[in-house]
């Protein structure tokens, strides 16, 4: 099996979510989520310090320290261990077919997808960790190297923003691409449908985990990929490659299209669990805010 193909048309307005919207979104769900991607450090919590750097416009002044300025006269921010402990880079699949938005979704995939990426990022944040952002189709298309200064959130939404869904998916070539310019080992989020070969995606992934890196996988669906809703003759268009269609019967197709996605998700499942990475499905038609609270308090109950 290839990939399961999209069916159907992207949705009018697909990409058009703005910073604000991005901003109040994030803002909203992160002040209803509980827990975070790993235990935050707490005031008062006995802490190492690790470092100085600049401060930056942003800030807190709080993490001043004062008598650096008066040695130097120049501003710089005190940074301990528990602040700097997780470095997060949110891969973001910006390609054609994640712009399908199907018959109960209110959201294409693409802006569910920015959604989820957002609110991470707030999340991350708001621990005072760091959180970069590539955007990519068959290539990388943006990168944002990881921060963790609250102002680095009004930039990753930026970039999110701008981008509009598009072209083919190349998801193992990019990650050949990302390896090297991690930084450092962390945890690396990939936000896609996950359509690609599955051999080399799969292979992909390892190289990425065999690097020490975390690796989670939110593996974005549109309800009528997993469900196949069709019944009359439907023209399906290719949302990859331009002008490819074709026009069938979709009684004809169901049950063969199905086992097809069905040993796709199986086959993701295993290899995934093999390396022990985390695929967590998310559905468009499910409250983005719902979804990433169940798999929040899942990954807290196993630590």
């Amino acid at each position: 099996m290839k990939t399961p193909p999209p069916p159907g048309d992207p949705a009018p307005g697909a990409g058009t979510w703005s910073i604000s919207n991005l901003q109040l979104l994030a803002k909203q769900v992160v002040e209803g989520l509980a827990t975070g991607l790993h235990r935050s450090p707490h005031k008062g919590a006995s802490v190492s310090f690790k470092q100085h750097r600049p401060y930056v416009p942003g800030d807190e002044l709080r993490r001043l320290d004062w008598r650096a300025f008066a040695r130097s006269d120049r501003y710089y921010i005190r940074e301990y261990e528990q602040e700097t402990n997780l470095r997060a880079t949110l891969l973001v699949d910006l390609s054609g077919s994640m712009l399908y938005r199907g018959t109960s979704a209110t959201l294409s995939k693409a802006d569910f997808a920015r959604q989820v990426a957002s609110c991470l990022a707030s999340l991350l944040l708001q621990q005072q960790d760091a959180a970069g952002l590539i955007t990519f189709d068959n290539k990388i298309r943006s990168l944002l190297p990881s921060r963790s200064r609250p102002s680095h959130l009004h930039l990753l939404n930026e970039a999110l923003e701008k981008e509009v869904p598009g072209g083919e998916t190349n998801i193992s070539s990019v990650f050949e691409k990302v390896g090297p310019r991690l930084e450092r080992r962390g945890l690396v989020v990939l936000i896609s449908d996950c359509f690609d070969n599955p051999q080399t995606f799969l292979k992909a992934l390892a190289q990425l985990r065999h690097q020490q890196h975390e690796i989670l996988v939110f593996q974005i669906w549109d309800r009528d990929e997993l469900e196949f809703p069709f019944e009359s003759w439907t023209r399906f268009e290719s949302l990859e490659i331009e002008g490819e269609s074709q026009v069938s019967d979709p009684s004809a197709l169901r049950d063969t299209y199905l086992d097809n996605v069905a040993r796709f998700r199986t086959e993701l499942a295993a290899g995934c669990a093999r390396e022990r990475i985390d695929l967590v499905p998310l559905i468009t038609d499910q409250p983005c805010s719902d979804a990433l609270a169940a798999y929040l308090k899942r990954r807290r109950q196993r630590r």
